[in-house]
């Protein structure tokens, strides 16, 4: 094997410069740094670029369409009061505006988002509720349920007892990272026990008291 001494390979044409040919290996040695300075396209449509094992790739600049994006996603929010809640009786929040939803999963009649199909995984989901005695009464206890499966599997809970019969309001919150598979139907429930008053769940269009947002994790 020979070797050629240059100091520049500029093409014959004036256009592009090909190296090899089909089926060919092209090889920089092990201990050569290459340096391309000018804009570079790695593979063509279709084909694969692999780093082998214990290579390592450094970014030192500004990375553009690589990784994954946190879709699907959604946040809605209840920016009204919802009266007509049941004392001590678990009752769908309904959330009734739409900040966005990447996937348009969120069914305004059902008041439940539905994880799009092929798109199961981990998902990280918060949620917060404004729980009101209405005015006139005092909360004894109050339950916020994270459902998903069907509609109806328990998935989360949290929790708040009263015993100082002192609150008319209270806010329950929860957040974590769930397993939710394609068709899952994620709605949140609430259940206020009030002495004295009328149970109901508070909104604003301008705080989102209550509201709940979903993102999907990327691994």
């Amino acid at each position: 094997m020979g070797t050629l001494f240059v100091d520049k390979l500029d093409p014959q044409s004036g256009t592009s410069l090909e190296l090899g040919s089909s089926g060919d290996t092209v090889a920089v040695n092990t201990g050569a740094t290459t340096n391309l300075a000018g804009n570079v396209t790695l593979g063509a449509s279709g084909k694969t670029i692999t780093v082998p094992a214990g290579a390592t790739i450094t970014n030192n600049g500004t990375q553009t369409g690589f990784g994954g994006t946190n879709t699907p996603n959604f946040s809605v929010t209840r920016n009204s009061n919802q009266t007509g809640v049941s004392d001590n009786t678990s009752t769908k929040i309904q959330f009734n505006n739409v900040q966005y939803d990447t996937a348009s999963g969120w069914s305004s009649s059902d008041y439940w988002w539905v994880v799009p199909s092929n798109e199961g995984g981990k998902y990280y989901i918060s949620c917060s509720a404004y729980l009101s005695g209405g005015g006139h009464g005092y909360i004894d206890q109050a339950t916020v349920l994270l459902y998903g499966g069907n509609g109806t599997s328990e998935i989360d809970v949290v929790e708040h007892s009263n015993s100082q019969n002192n609150f008319d309001t209270i806010i329950l919150k929860f957040s974590g990272i769930y397993s939710l598979s394609a068709g899952d139907k994620i709605n949140v429930h609430a259940q206020i026990n009030v002495d004295g008053g009328t149970a109901r769940i508070d909104g604003s269009g301008s705080w989102d008291y209550t509201h709940l947002q979903l993102a999907k994790i990327i691994e």
